[in-house]
């Protein structure tokens, strides 16, 4: 029996493709119902009102639960909350689902792992074969402490849901991920007024070219990296601009060396003058920011939208191969463990276009991969090996990812989909090569 921790997109791709493979396990999960972040109502969502995906639906969805030609392309969370529970209900996996249920702590108990779980108040201790961590990267808050004391209302984007918090305030937004950019075109309509403060610069690209998700365009031609790179860099030159324009800061990287943000109102509304571009913070004293271009203004609300730290509060860090210093597990493919065969990070991964069917893939090499090593394939062994070399070994495509804790477990797309498909192909071809063969006829 395993374990699958979260009951996300991610822990329901876990639970289908073990259940795919006649697997068994229990899943855990903390809120009531399916949907992780995506349900608003689920009291450790980092949802907002206003939220919606970022990547097109076709892009995004399971492959073999596509979502409604009636759900927009850039679907609301409300959407996803109901895609989600459908999925779950027709495979039926909540059967399979322990809710209302917290992981306390899990550790290695001879052969396989002891886990612990509360379900109000009353505590139960179980062993399993094996564990898949599938609780999700977007739910600690990285709080930076700022330069000084604010007299004002601090607050994280993970607490932020509604635009009625900015009613009547003088707002700044710290950091411009996609959820800041999102932020600040929400506070527009409702706060005095909205100034934006960044660290560096960002790549921007609008959600829409010519009637079409951007994310739907290219990808036929396979170019060179480095001209790939530039082509793309000179189209969204051409179509949007450069961040300058708008008074940002232009990145001092190449195009796809971080995650860009994918919003077409922010620049927008930097354009109209509705947002006010600002460079990173150098002091606060009660009211008063002043920035390191030595321009100062004064804020009722500061919100940091400063993304997350990837967090594991169940297990020690020593048994996730993490050193000290490191931002994230060392693991091969951010999933396997070089010594552990039976524990498995899920969903630690972030890859622009990568989406949920890309997630879905990686669930299906793990099931894969449990199943032959109960029947001990040597193509299990083989795997191992590689693992065991390869662990920590980013899958990068050569791209030299600018250097954030949140990019410590970026990848690239085609090549860790590349790799995907070989290892899949590699253990299926082995699982069939052991298989007995017909005796030969007289």
């Amino acid at each position: 029996m395993y374990a699958v921790i979260g009951a996300g997109p991610m822990g329901l791709a876990a639970a289908r493709n073990l259940q795919k493979l006649d697997i068994p396990f229990t899943g855990f999960e903390l809120h009531s119902d399916v949907g992780g972040l995506w349900d608003i109502d689920n009291p450790h969502s980092t949802m907002y009102e206003t939220a919606h995906l970022i990547s097109s639906k076709r892009m995004t969805e399971f492959s073999e639960f596509p979502m409604r030609e009636s759900v927009a392309f850039y679907p609301h969370h409300k959407e996803l909350r109901r895609y989600f529970r459908d999925f779950a209900e027709h495979f039926d996996l909540k059967s399979q689902y322990e809710f209302a249920t917290r992981v306390i702590s899990m550790e290695p108990a001879g052969s396989g792992w002891r886990l612990i779980s509360e379900c109000n108040g009353a505590q139960q201790s179980r062993l399993f074969d094996g564990v898949l961590i599938a609780n999700g990267t977007l739910h600690t808050p990285n709080m930076p402490a700022l330069p000084g004391e604010f007299a004002g209302e601090l607050m994280h984007s993970s607490e932020y849901r509604s635009p009625s918090v900015f009613n009547g305030k003088r707002v700044l937004i710290v950091g411009c991920g996609n959820s800041g950019a999102d932020i600040a075109v929400d506070a527009v309509h409702h706060a005095t007024s909205v100034d934006i403060s960044l660290r560096r610069g960002y790549y921007f690209l609008p959600k829409f070219i010519k009637g079409r998700p951007i994310d739907t365009l290219g990808g036929k031609l396979k170019l060179p990296r480095p001209l790939k790179q530039r082509m793309d860099a000179a189209m969204i030159r051409m179509i949007v601009g450069k961040p300058s324009d708008y008074g940002l800061p232009d990145p001092d990287y190449r195009m796809y060396q971080s995650h860009p943000v994918v919003n077409s109102l922010v620049l927008h509304h930097l354009g109209h003058g509705d947002i006010k571009a600002r460079r990173d913070i150098s002091q606060v004293d009660g009211h008063t920011v002043t920035f390191i271009d030595g321009e100062s203004a004064d804020y009722d609300l500061i919100l940091m939208a400063t993304g997350y730290l990837l967090d594991y509060p169940f297990i020690d860090r020593t048994h996730l191969n993490w050193p000290a210093g490191q931002d994230a597990p060392q693991l091969y493919m951010n999933v396997f463990h070089p010594q552990y065969d039976n524990l498995f990070m899920m969903g630690m991964i972030e890859a622009a276009g990568l989406g949920w069917e890309g997630r879905n893939q990686q669930a299906r090499l793990v099931a894969l991969y449990i199943q032959q090593r109960q029947q001990n394939a040597e193509a299990a062994n083989r795997f191992d090996k590689i693992k065991q070399a390869r662990a920590g070994v980013t899958l990068d495509g050569g791209y030299d990812y600018i250097k954030l804790a949140r990019m410590a477990y970026y990848v690239n797309k085609d090549e860790y989909l590349k790799t995907l498909a070989e290892h899949i192909t590699e253990l299926h071809s082995g699982l069939r090569a052991e298989e007995p063969q017909p005796a030969p006829t007289a």
